[in-house]
């Protein structure tokens, strides 16, 4: 077991690393602003030769994850590359071009979905019809609850088609309110005994995409680490992978008057471990 460091700021840990893997929202920006000391960071780490590659489980490709950023406020040299659950999720999709898709879609208001699979030329059908399940979000992301979708689900359950998790995040925040994403589909249709893909964090397919955008940088595992702010998907990640992980609390929890021991039973609630925590990402 890791024994647990509670760093000041980056800059305490910096130099024994080439690499980060940064997650976005809930670390950078909690999608309605960007979190200036944690931009500031990832610049600063980045001007002494380190490379930043930003790691979302956002279900889009990484040119949309991109361009929120400018009005965010999030800087351009925070970061040199940029991978998302979409990237991964749209070379699943690419090795099933054969197959028919029944597609359960995210917020209409977003109209993003489409960016996920434009250019490669898939069929979609009714449930009834279909050989896999894409399942990128609920329709209604904050008023929905997962458990609304169980009889839903278990349609693809009893034909026995797989179900490819564009998110497998459980729920974020944006702004102040929490929404609920397609792992927590993802999580209901495992219990009625379907089987899903994930090519999202906590899953390798999305670390290996990070890994070969920073190259030699990452050559070394002890000397990436990974950042986030879900110990079930940024932290279980890290360790799977063999990388050192910081934990930033500006997530899903809300900071006691003693952070070390929140974090620490956080961690154990879940199973997981980090090598260092902070409040927030800072230099």
């Amino acid at each position: 077991m890791t024994q647990l460091k509670f760093p000041g700021g980056l800059s305490e840990i910096a130099g024994q690393y080439d690499a980060i893997l940064c997650d976005v929202w809930g670390v950078i920006h909690n999608g309605r602003d960007a979190f200036e000391e944690a931009c500031v960071a990832l610049v600063n780490f980045r001007e002494q030769g380190g490379k930043v590659c930003l790691i979302t489980n956002a279900p889009v490709p990484k040119q949309q994850v991109i361009d929120y950023f400018l009005p965010l406020g999030v800087p351009t040299d925070a970061y040199d590359d940029c991978v998302s659950s979409g990237d991964a999720t749209r070379e699943e999709l690419a090795k099933r071009r054969d197959k028919v898709f029944w597609a359960m879609g995210a917020n209409a208001r977003w109209e993003r979905d489409p960016y996920l699979y434009q250019g490669l030329n898939l069929s979609f059908g009714e449930p009834d019809e279909s050989d896999v399940l894409l399942c990128i979000g609920l329709s209604d992301s904050l008023k929905d609850h997962p458990s609304d979708y169980t009889d839903t689900l278990k349609q693809g359950v009893d034909r026995n088609i797989p179900m490819i998790c564009a998110n497998p995040d459980k729920q974020v925040r944006i702004g102040g309110q929490l929404h609920w994403c397609a792992g927590a589909l993802a999580e209901i249709y495992e219990d009625l005994g379907g089987s899903v893909i994930y090519p999202g964090k906590p899953h390798a397919a999305i670390y290996d995409l990070a890994v070969s955008r920073v190259g030699d940088a990452a050559a070394n595992k002890s000397r990436v680490l990974c950042i986030g702010d879900s110990p079930t998907t940024d932290m279980r990640g890290a360790r799977i992978q063999g990388f050192d992980g910081l934990y930033v609390g500006t997530g899903l929890t809300e900071h006691g008057a003693d952070f070390q021991t929140e974090v620490s039973d956080l961690l154990a609630d879940y199973g997981e471990e980090a090598t260092y925590a902070m409040t927030g990402l800072r230099w």
